[in-house]
């Protein structure tokens, strides 16, 4: 087992008996300066983890505010290289665990072996590519491996059980299910089989479930719990 902080964190969550509540930002949106302001924000609030999304041109996961906030990210020069000085310059004051949310593309553009390599000496923990199948995944998860990041996969409602399973053997941190099909956004309500799913999902692996799209209120959390 590698030693990274979201497993730690995981450990210390279970021992204690406490859910775990991961923020999203987009990296770069509004500027550099805010994300670094929002990210404080966010530690002084006891978060347990940050996930960080790279801005990408062509989402195909994301709903029309993170699209937004993208869009306007790339605009002021946001790239990759900006975005790993980011998150060293995070891991610096906190030791909350820091997650990428990235398309393909940017890491592949950026080099696989290299963007495993920097992204460990930044501090980054954990790598989250919507994109990006199971079957096509190896390289990165191998390069990743090998510099202590976790490469997180997500299930979705339309997930069969055998490919949930072959999901759940090689996600490490934790599994992310997708709460509903679509993008991200807000949503009045969550799916109707929301906990039997995660269920289901937890009989394939110990590794824990979070619960991304659409999750907006403290009644989606109350009602799931």
């Amino acid at each position: 087992m590698i030693k990274n902080r979201i497993i730690e964190k995981n450990k210390d969550l279970f021992i204690s008996k406490k859910k775990a509540f991961t923020a999203y930002l987009s990296a770069g949106f509004p500027d550099i300066k805010t994300t670094h302001e929002l990210v404080d924000i966010l530690i002084n609030n006891k978060v347990d983890f940050i996930e960080l999304g790279m801005p990408f041109s062509d989402p195909v996961a994301d709903g029309p505010v993170i699209q937004k906030a993208s869009a306007m990210a790339l605009d002021k020069g946001m790239s990759m290289i900006k975005y790993l000085k980011i998150i060293k310059d995070l891991r610096k004051k906190t030791e909350v665990p820091l997650i990428i949310m990235s398309y393909y593309n940017p890491i592949f553009k950026y080099g696989i072996s290299k963007f495993a390599k920097d992204a460990s000496l930044a501090g980054l923990d954990g790598v989250i590519v919507p994109d990006l199948p199971p079957e096509e995944a190896e390289e990165l998860n191998n390069a990743l491996l090998n510099n202590s990041i976790c490469q997180i996969f997500l299930i979705s409602p339309l997930t069969s059980f055998k490919r949930m399973q072959k999901i759940s053997r090689i996600s490490r941190g934790f599994i992310y299910y997708i709460s509903l099909a679509g993008v991200t956004g807000t949503r009045d309500t969550l799916g109707a089989d929301l906990l039997k799913q995660v269920r289901l999902i937890k009989k394939t692996s110990k590794t824990p479930v979070f619960v991304g799209f659409g999750v907006s209120k403290p009644e989606h959390v109350k009602k799931n719990k």
